[in-house]
């Protein structure tokens, strides 16, 4: 049996809402729906990546309640990698440089690699972030 999906959302732990909201919105220009709560960030604290996929931000806390006991990576620890794949390597790079002004370290320049053009950041809370050019990361896969 398969499962028509309509959307995708991606839940990542966060220890600062307003860090990780005004990296996100202001720092790297996501849209970030919805009204704000008392602390002036939107609740719940979602990003929209596209027609059919959102990053949740959850205050640790939180995600530690959504896991139910399982155990959650220390700050830092990546268990995943999310891949933006943008439409050309200026838009990479424009992508990267915006990463870094706003606060994120900086893993990988942009730069030629084995599957194409891509780099790397991580954000405040150190979950990383590969932005690539579309058609070519795209085609390495089979």
């Amino acid at each position: 049996m398969s499962y028509e999906q309509t959307a995708v959302t991606i839940a990542l732990p966060i220890s600062d809402r307003q860090r990780s909201y005004a990296f996100y919105r202001s720092g790297l220009g996501f849209a970030v729906p919805g009204e704000p709560a008392d602390d002036g960030v939107p609740e719940p604290l979602r990003l929209i990546l596209g027609d059919s996929v959102r990053v949740m931000l959850i205050p640790t806390e939180g995600f530690g309640w959504v896991l139910s006991g399982r155990h959650q990576a220390s700050a830092g620890q990546s268990e995943c990698i999310l891949t933006l794949s943008l439409p050309t390597s200026a838009d990479v790079e424009d992508l990267i440089a915006r990463a870094a002004t706003a606060g994120a370290v900086i893993i990988r320049q942009p730069g030629e690699q084995p599957w194409g053009y891509d780099g790397a950041f991580a954000d405040p809370d150190g979950h990383v972030w590969q932005v690539a050019v579309a058609d070519q990361f795209m085609t390495t896969w089979p």
